[in-house]
């Protein structure tokens, strides 16, 4: 019984702490000035301070988190990291949730096989949820709750190629960037895409998304003389940001850098 007890105990405690860990990423709704509609989590630093600028990330998510519940954007590990992160770099977080009928890179392609046929081409109209997430950065920016020279962008699977897109579209807004297993219309990259520090990760075999399209971004930022690195982990598939979570510079590599 008194060990019936104790489990018991156990089990609630880890409930709760759960419970206060996800309370720390707040909820909310954004409205932008198309009328899109974008849900997102955002999380403060601990002792935050109104009258302060802080550093901001946008975390975008992978198309399987997609939908309308403001919760599955932040799973695969995300939360811990951006948690942890706040203890050598108190910034604010967003972390957006892209609805299922929309994604945040105009890139085409047919779920027919795979690894996926991917054609980035920017020339295609932005997606309506990657302009409302730019436009909530910027709402941050304008109410001077974010330091506009310093907002950094990440994110994985498609959110790692709503990342490239997002610096190709908007190579002003942002200080630095670390996409994950994503992919670039790299014919949109040019001197201004190229003063923007990348760290890219990908997996060797990644069935998904074919490691290539990281082969080919650093290839080209190096060939344009960016600041960028490139990590690419042997016999790993699609899911690389359980590798990149665990790299300790994930994502404070960014804040060593200012616009």
């Amino acid at each position: 019984m008194n060990h019936l007890f104790c489990r018991t105990i156990i089990s609630l405690t880890f409930l709760v702490v759960g419970f206060i860990a996800n309370a720390q990423f707040d909820s909310d709704q954004f409205t932008d000035s198309k009328g899109t509609e974008l849900k997102y989590r955002i999380l403060y630093p601990e002792n935050y301070d109104a009258s302060e600028q802080y550093p901001l990330v946008l975390f975008l998510h992978g198309a399987g988190e997609r939908g309308d519940d403001n919760v599955s954007q932040l799973k695969n590990g995300a939360m811990k990291v951006f948690e942890k992160l706040q203890k050598n770099h108190p910034c604010i977080v967003i972390a957006p949730q892209c609805p299922k009928d929309n994604y945040w890179s105009s890139v085409k392609f047919e779920r027919t096989k795979y690894p996926l046929d991917l054609d980035f081409n920017y020339d295609y109209n932005e997606k309506e949820s990657l302009h409302a997430a730019i436009e909530l950065v910027n709402s941050f920016v304008k109410s001077k709750k974010a330091d506009k020279k310093r907002i950094y962008i990440t994110g994985l699977s498609m959110g790692g190629m709503g990342t490239f897109e997002a610096v190709a579209r908007y190579p002003k807004l942002f200080a630095a960037a670390m996409p994950i297993c994503g992919g670039a219309d790299l014919s949109s990259y040019g001197k201004k895409q190229a003063r923007v520090p990348f760290y890219i990760f990908h997996g060797s075999e990644d069935g998904v998304v074919p490691v290539k399209h990281s082969q080919e971004a650093y290839a080209k930022l190096q060939e344009l003389g960016a600041n960028v690195i490139y990590k690419e982990y042997p016999n790993v598939n699609h899911n690389s940001w359980d590798n990149t979570f665990g790299e300790k510079d994930y994502p404070g590599w960014m804040f060593q850098f200012t616009k």
